[in-house]
């Protein structure tokens, strides 16, 4: 549990599930719960539900990274299975579509001249309906969406790209993108508005499994959090329960 504006770890929660995270929630004072304004989330549904509960009122906010990282890995998911379905076997180191496996989840401005031949080529060659290309240029229209200022364009771009995504003629994983996107319209659309992602919550992951990783010979959850919580930085207390070292 993370503050998003300043990146301070607020306390450690068992498990991945809705349960201990809405548990901490309803331990907080009811004046502090409501003054969260933003609750920034991957795209998880067992976070969602907790935020859907616990902070009704506050918006919820899809992190940009983890939505360009769904279309880059639906790309892939399309690229393994047209590579299956048209040699019979998984990628080897000179088939087509596995030599281009980098070159398309690169940006697409970041691809030099050569790149771009390099990777058109290779589609030619092993992608012989298109079907890898789609997924290519639906990940890149999801990546357009955040260089859209007005979060009313924005809004508007995000759900015709949804729509249009879901359409038939697409491949199936294009079609998968078209309906999380179209289910998580609100919280996509929502970063345009608060601007905030989950980059300090991921740095002190980062941190807590270091800690964890070293173990500083602890076995218990409750010495680990304590742990956790003093290398992140001075936590509040007046948020966290009575702590008490085993």
């Amino acid at each position: 549990m993370t503050d998003a504006r300043t990146g301070q770890l607020l306390d450690l929660v068992e498990g991945r599930d809705a349960a201990s995270p809405a548990a901490w929630l309803a331990a907080r004072d009811p004046d502090w719960v409501a003054q969260i304004r933003w609750g920034v989330l991957d795209l998880s549904g067992p976070y969602r539900s907790v935020f859907d509960t616990m902070c009704p009122d506050a918006g919820q906010v899809a992190d940009p990274f983890h939505v360009v990282k769904l279309a880059g890995s639906k790309l892939d998911e399309c690229r393994r299975r047209v590579q299956n379905e048209t040699l019979g076997h998984r990628g080897r180191k000179d088939d087509p579509l596995y030599r281009c496996r980098r070159l398309l989840l690169k940006a697409e401005e970041r691809l030099d001249p050569n790149g771009s031949a390099k990777m058109a080529g290779l589609l030619r060659a092993g992608d012989p309906r298109g079907e890898v290309a789609y997924a290519y240029h639906a990940k890149e229209a999801v990546r357009f969406f955040y260089d859209i200022p007005d979060p009313v364009l924005a809004e508007r771009y995000l759900r015709e790209l949804a729509d249009d995504l879901q359409d038939s003629e697409f491949p199936p994983e294009v079609r998968s993108l078209g309906r999380t996107l179209k289910r998580w319209m609100r919280q996509i659309c929502n970063w345009t508005l608060a601007r905030a992602s989950i980059g300090p919550t991921e740095a002190i992951n980062n941190l807590v499994k270091r800690v964890k990783r070293v173990a500083f010979g602890f076995r218990r959850f409750q010495n680990y959090r304590i742990r956790s919580l003093l290398y992140a930085g001075r936590p509040d207390w007046n948020l966290l329960d009575t702590i008490t070292p085993h």
